[in-house]
């Protein structure tokens, strides 16, 4: 739990905000209080994604889950506003740690209590299951050990039997290592899917390590599809029953009858005592960090009101919730969001590489002056001592490109500067450049800005960082995809090392070539593995810029592709 920031909102609809507890990848949840006392835990929706359809309906399917699943494992649904912006929904508060946490920080739990934690999430699975819903993204993150015995949150991507499916471009539902391989082969969501993550996320709680390891989100997906959960040091019949749920092929994984009775549990679970010290921790009236002095702002008049509390800065701190007066053009958000389709502005320089150019909001020059001016002050603040990041941690990006169509899609998280220009071309053949640009070596990459902003004044350091992504998975012990297994590529892929933009002669070309400038980060910084040669995967590859702020603090600012031959 956090102290609200400055630019959070003091109410949202008829609640009163007390703090933050989090943030997904649709949105921020905050603790909030409703007016008759009661604690609420409010998911708001990102501003960035209100427009895009598929982004609402994987919404208003959230609260839709949440309504009808009614079960002493998950919270209920107390308020929601659909009809217009902003976007929210209000559950109970489940006050507890998460099973992620727990572990984190206490290690692994004894064989007892995994096994009353397995009776348990297999009873409230089955209770969900009952309704006819899967939950899709079953992890420790998304248990909470509370007093009153497990809960499972975050229904963001579930879905009921009935229902189709809501995939965006390269995304395959769930979190790498607890995703079942009929999911990440063919994308067959069902209930024995949530029974695979049911046994990883068990394997995590006896052991404290990842069921099928860390690092490349490739190379976890590829070793929950072919290689055996990481079951070193765990009791026979626990481990047992875990690997039976773990199981490559879904037919043989046992139904959640079965997983329960073979459990054997004889007490209830909030008697067991390791259990029951983790869910003290949330048994009290959570203390409310302090909050920052704001503007005052006059209480709602609606129930779904969200109040103004002016215009703030769009920094590191993170998402700020739709405002219903007038706003200021978007700056940065968080990485995590939906794929938005965008547009690309896009001409062709005087050496004929491909050119991408975006002033401000592509209409005002003046404006385009004023953002690239406030985005420079919030880099500023957000690079603290001005040095830049030393990597790009690879957070999940659900892009792809379409050379054949030209189509380029991606979360637009920010507006580049007014000045901003970028270049793809064939660094062995110059002649070679355009949106369909056809590869067989290398790729030359640009940056530069052409001073169209120069009369803001001086710039603050705007670091970017550029990532090249191959069309498929990738396996990282051959460095090309799985023999037999050409997955869409989720990662963010190989990137470079961050660039200021207005660093040195602001107005030339900076250039980066891949594969020789890239390389793929693990996410402490500490590992990190050399770029594939671009014939390693043929196809429709993605080249991204990105303004960075930290190593896990970046934004999309416009994206290119090429055609690997």
């Amino acid at each position: 739990m956090d102290a609200l920031k400055p630019q959070d909102p003091s109410h949202i609809g008829t609640h009163t905000v007390l703090a933050r507890l989090g943030a997904g990848g649709m949105g921020r949840v905050y603790l909030g209080r409703s007016p008759g006392g009661r604690l609420v835990a409010i998911k708001v929706i990102r501003d960035e994604i209100t427009d895009h359809p598929e982004a609402l309906t994987r919404f208003r399917r959230e609260v839709e889950t949440a309504r009808a699943v009614r079960s002493a494992y998950t919270a209920n649904l107390i308020d929601a506003s659909l009809d217009a912006a902003p976007y929210w929904l209000a559950t109970e508060y489940v006050a507890g740690p998460t099973l992620a946490k727990a572990v984190a920080e206490h290690g692994p739990l004894p064989p007892e209590t995994c096994l009353g934690l397995f009776a348990a999430l297999a009873e409230g699975l089955a209770a969900v299951h009952a309704h006819g819903v899967t939950h899709r993204d079953l992890k420790p993150q998304n248990v909470i050990l509370a007093a009153q015995g497990p809960q499972l949150i975050d229904f963001g991507i579930a879905r009921g039997a009935g229902q189709t499916a809501l995939t965006d471009a390269g995304f395959v539902p769930g979190t790498p290592g607890f995703t079942a391989p009929e999911v990440l082969l063919r994308n067959e969501v069902g209930p024995s899917a949530d029974v695979f993550a049911l046994g990883a996320t068990l394997a995590y709680a006896a052991t404290g390590r990842a069921p099928f390891g860390s690092g490349d989100p490739n190379g976890v997906s590829y070793r929950a599809v072919h290689e055996a959960v990481d079951l070193a040091g765990v009791a026979p019949e626990l481990g047992a029953l875990i690997e039976a749920c773990a199981a490559k092929d879904a037919a043989t994984r046992p139904g959640l009858a079965e997983v329960i009775a073979r459990c054997g549990v004889r007490t209830a679970l909030v008697e067991d005592p390791v259990y029951a010290g983790f869910a003290a921790q949330g048994e009290a009236t959570p203390q409310m960090p302090p909050t920052p002095a704001r503007r005052p702002v006059a209480p709602p008049v609606g129930p779904h009101d969200l109040p103004t509390v002016g215009p703030a800065p769009y920094g590191p701190s993170g998402y700020t919730p739709t405002e219903l007066a007038a706003r200021p053009s978007r700056g940065p958000s968080r990485r995590r969001t939906m794929a938005v389709a965008v547009g690309l502005v896009v001409g062709v320089s005087a050496a004929a590489a491909l050119v991408l150019t975006q002033r401000g909001d592509g209409k005002d020059p003046a404006r385009g002056r004023a953002s690239a001016s406030a985005q420079a002050t919030a880099t500023r603040s957000a690079t603290g001592k001005g040095g830049p990041p030393a990597y790009a941690g690879d957070d999940i990006d659900r892009t792809f490109w379409q050379s054949s169509t030209a189509q380029c899609q991606l979360p637009t998280e920010e507006h580049a500067p007014a000045d901003f220009m970028t270049s793809v071309s064939d660094p062995d053949d110059p002649a070679k450049s355009g949106e369909r640009l056809i590869l067989d070596r290398r790729v030359k990459i640009g940056i530069r800005s052409n001073g169209y902003a120069s009369s803001a004044g001086a710039h603050a350091p705007y670091y970017v960082t550029v990532s090249v992504k191959p069309p498929h998975s990738i396996d990282p012990s051959t460095g090309k995809p799985a023999a037999g297994v050409f997955t869409p590529n989720v990662t963010l892929g190989y990137t470079s090392k961050p660039v200021d933009l207005y660093g040195g002669d602001a107005t030339s070309w900076k250039y980066l070539t891949y594969p020789d400038d890239f390389r793929s980060w693990h996410p402490n910084g500490k590992q990190s593995w050399p770029a594939i040669p671009l014939t390693n995967d043929p196809g429709d590859w993605t080249v991204e810029w990105h303004h960075i702020r930290t190593p896990h603090d970046y934004s999309s600012i416009m994206c290119g592709g090429f055609t690997v031959k």
